[in-house]
């Protein structure tokens, strides 16, 4: 993997790593609840769901990170593997987010667009 989608599989993460702790601990805040998903209503009934999925995207940071950290440190196939997985793996969830609420499009292609950028980089 060149070092463009190395670059763009480490902003993959730190925006994953980011969406972590505002899914799963700040979500009671009404700015954290207008960012995620354009509205300060509170949905108690979402909550541990919420938790949940912060969990998931944290997990998936550290997918990134570990693959990256594979490459460096000379198990380059696993590394691509894991890069590309999860690299495929965020660019499918922001694409259903995007189509099951297009009014959330920019958390959609902050999701999606960083991880494609690193597919397409390893293309070239």
């Amino acid at each position: 993997m060149n070092a463009v989608s190395q670059v763009f599989a480490l902003i993959a993460a730190a925006i994953h790593v980011i969406a972590w702790p505002l899914e799963s601990f700040l979500y009671g805040h009404p700015r954290v609840r207008y960012l995620l998903t354009g509205s300060t209503a509170d949905a108690p009934e979402v909550r541990l769901w919420r938790f949940n999925v912060g969990f998931y995207n944290l997990f998936l940071a550290l997918g990134l990170g570990v693959g990256v950290t594979a490459l460096h440190t000379g198990h380059e196939a696993t590394g691509r593997a894991l890069v590309v997985y999860v690299s495929a793996f965020m660019i499918a969830g922001g694409t259903i987010l995007f189509v099951s609420e297009r009014r959330l499009w920019r958390v959609a292609l902050a999701q999606a667009v960083p991880p494609a950028v690193v597919l397409i980089a390893d293309l070239v």
